[in-house]
């Protein structure tokens, strides 16, 4: 199969091409009209359809490009209006008209002639967001979202002085890479403590996040926001259990793995006891690595990147780069964290990272690289809903990415540096299990005790960190910095249960890469296979399409970390 990176210009058929979102006056015909159609044949139904999708992608882009603002600069009060007028004066408005239109899909007798193959897992959510519906949720979500974008203005005005100099948290962060153990300690401790300055703001806004989230669960008959949360996110395919098990899993075979990781570098860098502020570290003598300069060059490099794995990938980011869909560099003001926005109606994403020249920043590129690939391939479908592909999928596609782009990393690196590289990486595939395994634990904590003290959450963070933390690490007179370390996931303010997609994803993302170790051309076409789909398949067909296995079994974990384990020692020593 072909795929085309080219996108035409959007043609639209139901709303005037020049039209541009106001406010609710200037909206609301067009849910009128959806709403008071009359569909008497499957031909009307179709039509009403696409039509119906025309106006979700158009509201979703700008609604998309609010936020996307919003982020790149937290400090201007007009970006923050608009993103706050959408969600507080146009959201709200929608959402009666989106259960009545959903109502009038479901009850509708030509439903049942469309192609079931191609709609199973449209009309599957369909039904469930008309079960989940609750009008009395309405304004409390709309709050939910005004109050989770605060932790971005809040973590967006962090910065610390080093070296006479004033940076973010994330430019910060390279000095934890420096040689010197004292210039890294002294990093470390500023960091944190910028951190500590606004703990309470922080925990502040998660006890009002919880207890709102909490809410829209009763009101929606549910016992707790856990079990609400699982069905709003559509997670037909794996339960709370299945998430026990993980956790499981990673103290059984990944922890073993951190560990043996952490004497390593302790015993490279001749330390007595390694230190929070080590474990980025290189010798003495031996420079951090430096990917690139800026991100223009990131930018560069990771097109020819993608370019030699396939070159549709790379006729992504180049189709995006002409666009203005980049804001790569870290400064003041920005939101933390890294990100791609799918645009629905224009097809191209936007990418928004907070890159400082790191090697960690190089991984954030390829991964939301990939995720950009899987919105170029997904955006031919017909339907907008068809688009919105499961997090358990994305995240196969950013991280597979991650591992395929490291045959070609000798673009960012000199030859001596580039198995260094391949080691980082693979060493942060391991390491990252345990703290995906902690923050979704802590999460089911949360909200099956929505009425937990700031103590108890605090004890409880603590006993759930202890449990996936080896031991090699010394936190000796660290231990003011570790009860709210929590903080630092903006997962938990802004995008609740959003965190166990992670986990499954690295385990296909080995799965896919493992297979591209045996045979490259196949991987790569089961990955565009997959991804193409979408969202028109269940979650275990989609892993089926890119030949991957969908489970979570201790002895599934156990094979692929024993295969990362292997590949980290024959080929990044």
């Amino acid at each position: 199969m072909r795929y085309t990176a080219e996108l035409a210009k959007p043609e639209r058929h139901f709303l005037p091409g020049d039209f541009v979102l106001t406010d609710w006056n200037g909206l609301e015909p067009y849910f009128q009209d959806l709403e008071q159609r009359v569909l008497d044949s499957r031909q009307a139904l179709e039509k009403w359809l696409r039509d119906m999708s025309e106006l979700e992608a158009v509201v979703s882009e700008d609604a998309s490009w609010r936020q996307i603002r919003m982020t790149c600069d937290t400090e201007n009060k007009e970006l923050e209006e608009a993103f706050r007028y959408f969600v507080m004066e146009i959201q709200p408005n929608i959402q009666p008209y989106a259960d009545r239109l959903n109502r009038k899909l479901v009850e509708c007798p030509y439903t049942a002639d469309l192609d079931q193959h191609q709609f199973f897992t449209y009309i599957r959510s369909v039904k469930k967001r008309i079960e989940l519906f609750r009008e009395e949720n309405i304004p409390i979500q709309a709050e939910l979202s005004v109050l989770a974008q605060q932790y971005g203005m809040i973590a967006g005005k962090m910065t610390v002085t080093l070296d006479g100099k004033e940076y973010t948290l994330q430019q910060a962060a390279k000095f934890l890479e420096n040689p010197q153990r004292n210039v890294r300690e002294d990093a470390y401790r500023k960091i944190q403590e910028r951190r500590l300055q606004d703990k309470d703001a922080l925990d502040n806004l998660y006890s009002e996040l919880i207890k709102r989230r909490h809410q829209v669960a009763l009101n929606a008959g549910f016992a707790n926001y856990r079990d609400y949360k699982f069905e709003d996110l559509g997670r037909f395919d794996y339960t709370k259990e299945d998430c026990f098990e993980f956790h499981e899993a990673v103290k059984a075979h990944v922890l073993p793995l951190v560990s043996r990781i952490h004497e390593e570098k302790k015993k490279k860098l001749g330390v007595d006891t390694l230190r929070p502020w080590d474990t980025e570290a290189e010798p003495a003598g031996t420079e951090p690595l430096r990917p690139f300069k800026d991100g223009g060059e990131l930018v560069t490099k990771t097109i020819e990147c993608f370019d030699r794995l396939n070159p549709f990938f790379g006729d992504c980011l180049r189709t995006m780069r002409s666009m203005g869909r980049f804001d790569l560099e870290s400064r003041k003001g920005k939101a933390p964290g890294g990100y791609n926005c799918p645009l629905a109606e224009t097809g191209a994403p936007f990418i928004f990272m907070n890159a400082a020249g790191q090697m960690g920043d190089l991984t954030t590129m390829v991964h939301e690289g990939g995720h950009a690939i899987h919105s170029f391939l997904a955006h031919p479908l017909e339907l907008s809903a068809f688009k919105e592909y499961p997090m358990e999928i994305a995240e196969v596609a950013s991280m597979s990415m991650e591992l395929f782009s490291m045959d070609h990393w000798d673009l960012f690196f000199t030859k001596n540096d580039l198995a260094r590289a391949r080691r980082h990486q693979l060493e942060r595939v391991i390491t990252i299990f345990p703290w995906i395994a902690t923050i979704d634990k802590f999460q089911h904590w949360v909200y099956e005790n929505p009425a937990h003290s700031l103590e108890e959450r605090k004890e409880k963070w603590l006993e759930i960190l202890q449990e996936f933390s080896t031991q090699v690490i010394d936190w000796q007179g660290l231990e003011q910095y570790r009860p709210t370390s929590w903080q630092r996931q903006l997962h938990l303010f802004e995008v609740p249960f959003y965190y166990i997609e992670y986990g499954i994803a690295q385990l296909g993302a080995i799965g896919l890469w493992k297979q591209y170790k045996e045979n490259k051309e196949k991987a790569l076409n089961n990955y565009m296979a997959a991804l193409s789909l979408g969202g028109t398949r269940t979650l275990p067909e989609l892993y089926d399409a890119a030949r991957l296995r969908f489970t979570f079994s201790k002895e599934h974990i156990k094979q692929l970390m024993e295969f990362v384990s292997t590949e980290l020692e024959q080929n990044c020593s």
